[in-house]
């Protein structure tokens, strides 16, 4: 097989071959059709978070099962499964225990403490691989799996609130915008300080207002979800929500959030934080995003270009989200091509 690997953090990904994996009891051996670029995989390029090196990096997995493992129902060979960052809990803590299998206490991550999909294979637990909605290429499911299941959740934790606001308008708030949209909530939409191109395609999707992070926008916001790794995004957001109302920081990973008036926490204003996903979070967000008017926004790279990819993410010049396309494999053989 071949992937992109990251050797320790810091240091540019580069391309390896292995031998292609087997799948042990409760795994599929999935060949890669495309992965999407996500944030966390800078975060882990850069040793912000957890992670296991050498490591392939990589966690919106769209492929087909080439092997299924001892032990695993429900699968068939050649069917096509999305794999998500989550990629193992232990099912016996408090937490999994609780249904909240995202705090569990003893996690693997897909592409940080496990092998992800940078690749043109990898080794998945058969139990947070899922279906995909069928309306969607490979290339244009993968963002699904993490900026729309991220998204998915951040707006979840934000309520019922009409009027939310986005901040950081990259793939996670370009899918949840529009789900969003779709359930007849007023969306408004934060960019980078002079984004005037960010700023029309978020109005393109629906968006009633698009401005900079600086901008207060011309209502008060029942909940903002930030996805901008910016600590300091966070009491600015508390300005602009109502009483009672919600900012949910939906990033794995931001700077520290500085000190501000408890004046603007007050009247029951709250801050949340994301914590990864749930298999409920996957299966109720691919419903609604199969039964809604989503499209994702996408441009490719060859797999060998992950480090463009990555770069484009990190200087905010990408328009919606990056995926790899990894060399095209032979099923049968294992091989690559």
């Amino acid at each position: 097989m071949v992937a992109m690997q990251i050797d320790a953090p810091h240091q540019a990904l580069r391309r390896v071959e292995r031998p292609v994996p087997r799948p042990g009891s409760g795994q599929l051996l999935i060949g890669v059709i495309a992965c999407g670029v996500c944030r966390t995989d800078l975060h882990v390029a850069d040793g912000e978070i957890p992670a296991r090196y050498p490591v392939i990096p990589g966690h919106e997995i769209v492929g087909h099962v080439l092997e299924i493992g001892a032990g695993v129902e429900g699968f068939d060979i050649g069917q096509r499964v999305g794999v998500p960052w989550l990629g193992h809990t232990c099912g016996h803590c408090s937490y999994c225990l609780s249904d909240r299998e995202n705090l569990c206490d003893a996690p693997e991550f897909t592409g940080a403490t496990r092998d992800g999909g940078y690749a043109t294979h990898v080794v998945a637990d058969a139990h947070f691989c899922f279906a995909l909605p069928e309306g969607f290429s490979d290339v244009d499911a993968a963002p699904l799996l993490c900026a729309g299941l991220i998204g998915w959740r951040a707006l979840r934790l934000a309520g019922e609130g009409g009027r939310i606001g986005l901040i950081g308008f990259g793939a996670a708030a370009h899918i949840i915008a529009q789900v969003a949209v779709w359930q007849s909530r007023e969306v408004y939409a934060f960019t980078r300080d002079g984004d005037t191109q960010a700023q029309a395609f978020a109005r393109s999707l629906g968006c009633c207002w698009a401005g900079a992070s600086t901008q207060r926008p011309p209502a008060e916001l029942d909940a903002a979800l930030i996805f901008a790794p910016v600590g300091a995004l966070v009491p600015a957001a508390l300005t602009l929500v109502r009483k009672g109302g919600r900012v949910v920081c939906a990033g794995i990973h931001m700077s520290d959030i500085p000190s501000f008036p408890y004046a603007d926490l007050w009247e029951e204003r709250q801050i949340l934080s994301v914590a990864n996903l749930t298999r409920e979070d996957a299966t109720s967000f691919f419903e609604i995003a199969a039964r809604s008017d989503l499209r994702t926004i996408t441009e490719t790279f060859p797999l060998e270009q992950a480090n463009v990819a990555l770069d484009r993410l990190r200087t905010g010049a990408l328009t919606g989200a990056a995926v790899l396309i990894p060399p095209r494999i032979d099923a049968a053989a294992g091989s690559h091509g």
